[in-house]
C-alpha cells in the first residue's frame, strides 16, 4: 500500500513538472515523420495479466511487423530522433502513465514481451508475482542494452544469450529481496547512473 501510494503521488507530481517536455518530444517525434507519437506494444505484468505499455515511437512505422523484438543502437528500424531518444532513456518517460494506472510500479523487473515470459521457467514465474517496474536491479546492470546488442547479426539470439541469464537472475533476486527502502535506493542508483552516463556522452 505504501509503495502504491508513493508511486501514484510521485508519477502524479512528476507529469505535471515535466509536461512541457512530454508535449516537447511529442512534437518532435510527430513531425520528424507524421507516423504516431506513441508505440502501445503489448508486455506481461503482474499474475501474468497482458498490458500495453506507453513508450515515445523510436522506430519506423509498423517495425514490429518484422517480427524483431531485441532492438541493437545500430537497428536500421531505429528513426534519427528515435536514436536520440534512446540514448538518453526519453522514450521510457511515457511510462509513467502505466504507472498512474496502476499497470506498472516506479521499481519493479521490467515488463517483457508475452513471447519471452512464455519461457519462463517455473521458478522465474515469480516475477509475475510482482508488479513490473521501470527500473530495476537489471536495468541498473544492463543500463545501456542497445549498446551491447549493436553489431550483432541475430539480436533476438543474443539478447536470449547474453542479456537475458543475468536479467533474469536478479529479478528474482529483487523479487526475494525486495523492500520499500531497497526500491528507494534502486530509485537513487537509477538516476545517478542516467546523470553520469550523459556526462560521458557529453565528453
Amino acid at each position: 500500500m505504501l509503495k502504491r501510494l508513493f508511486d501514484f503521488v510521485c508519477v502524479f507530481l512528476g507529469l505535471v513538472v515535466i509536461s512541457p517536455l512530454l508535449g516537447l518530444i511529442a512534437l518532435v517525434v510527430k513531425l520528424s515523420d507524421g507516423g504516431p507519437v506513441f508505440y502501445r506494444g503489448l508486455r506481461t505484468g503482474l499474475n501474468g495479466k497482458v498490458f500495453r505499455i506507453w513508450k515515445f515511437r523510436t522506430m519506423v512505422v509498423d517495425a514490429e511487423k518484422t517480427g524483431v523484438t531485441a532492438t541493437a543502437d545500430d537497428d536500421p528500424r531505429v528513426t534519427r530522433v528515435g536514436r536520440f531518444l534512446r540514448k538518453y532513456k526519453l522514450d521510457e518517460l511515457p511510462q509513467l502513465v502505466n504507472v498512474l494506472v496502476g499497470d506498472m510500479s516506479l521499481v519493479g523487473p521490467r515488463p517483457e514481451v508475452p513471447q519471452y515470459t512464455a519461457l519462463f521457467t517455473a521458478e522465474e514465474q515469480a516475477i509475475l508475482s510482482v508488479r513490473p517496474g521501470i527500473t530495476d536491479r537489471a536495468t541498473l546492470w544492463d543500463i545501456a542494452e542497445g549498446e551491447v546488442l549493436a553489431g550483432s547479426d541475430d539480436p533476438e539470439r543474443a539478447y536470449l544469450e547474453k542479456i537475458r541469464p543475468e536479467k533474469t537472475r536478479l529479478q528474482l533476486e529483487y523479487v526475494r529481496e525486495r523492500t520499500f527502502g531497497k526500491d528507494v535506493k534502486i530509485l537513487v542508483l537509477t538516476l545517478w547512473a542516467l546523470v553520469a552516463r550523459r556526462r560521458m556522452n557529453h565528453r
